[in-house]
């Protein structure tokens, strides 16, 4: 299976380094010197990772046969692919690859359907399921243990514990508004109750 592990950005210096968007949990494995990566588009490569390493926060890779700004600019866009075995795993048990999230079902504990995983983002906090709902809405579901209790990949699914309002917001904002429209109606009410005794009271003392 292949997959897209990074994406060439603009050259750095004058030696042919090139900047990196990382789309791999992985960077130390999949982005190591001595890998060789197929590119997209094809004519570009493939690459072979020459040297690496991170500046100022970002991953800085140079590849083999590219030692100038020019021919490290020439790169730009290029997607990098590794091919990956289908049924690898990463060492950690509650880690896994983009690949065997994507298209999982996403349900309740009690079974409830609420969607299915189209993507996953990555981001500097923490990562994101996309999750498609059955009417073509999409929400995102926080991929930390609080909330997503259970990956079953033998049942293609993932059962999440969402708090209140992360799946059923419009819901809870309709809930809310109705609460509120009670409340409104039950204060008019006493009011008017209220007005109704003293009127009441006057008319006794006439």
């Amino acid at each position: 299976m292949q997959l897209v592990v990074a994406r060439v950005g603009r050259a750095h210096g004058i030696k042919g380094e090139v900047t990196v968007e990382v789309r791999t949990d992985e960077p130390e494995l999949r982005l190591a010197p001595g890998a060789v990566l197929a590119t997209d588009p094809a004519s570009t490569g493939p690459l072979t990772i020459e040297t690496g390493r991170v500046h100022s926060g970002r991953l800085l890779l140079r590849f083999a046969g590219v030692h100038d700004r020019t021919a490290a600019e020439a790169l730009r866009n290029t997607l990098l692919i590794a091919d990956v075995d289908p049924d690898e795993r990463p060492e950690e048990d509650d880690e896994y690859y983009d690949h065997q999230l994507i298209d999982l079902d996403v349900v309740l504990a009690d079974g409830t359907e609420v969607g299915r995983i189209t993507e996953i983002s990555h981001l500097p906090s923490q990562d994101l399921f996309i999750v498609e709902r059955p009417d073509g809405t999409e929400v995102m579901i926080p991929f930390v243990g609080e909330i997503v209790t259970e990956i079953d990949l033998d049942e293609q699914r993932a059962v999440i514990t969402p708090p209140p309002g992360l799946i059923d917001d419009r819901a809870e904002i309709v809930s809310t508004r109705d609460a509120e429209a009670e409340a409104a109606a039950e204060a008019a009410a006493a009011k008017d109750s209220g007005k109704e005794s003293t009127e009441d009271s006057s008319g006794d003392d006439v």
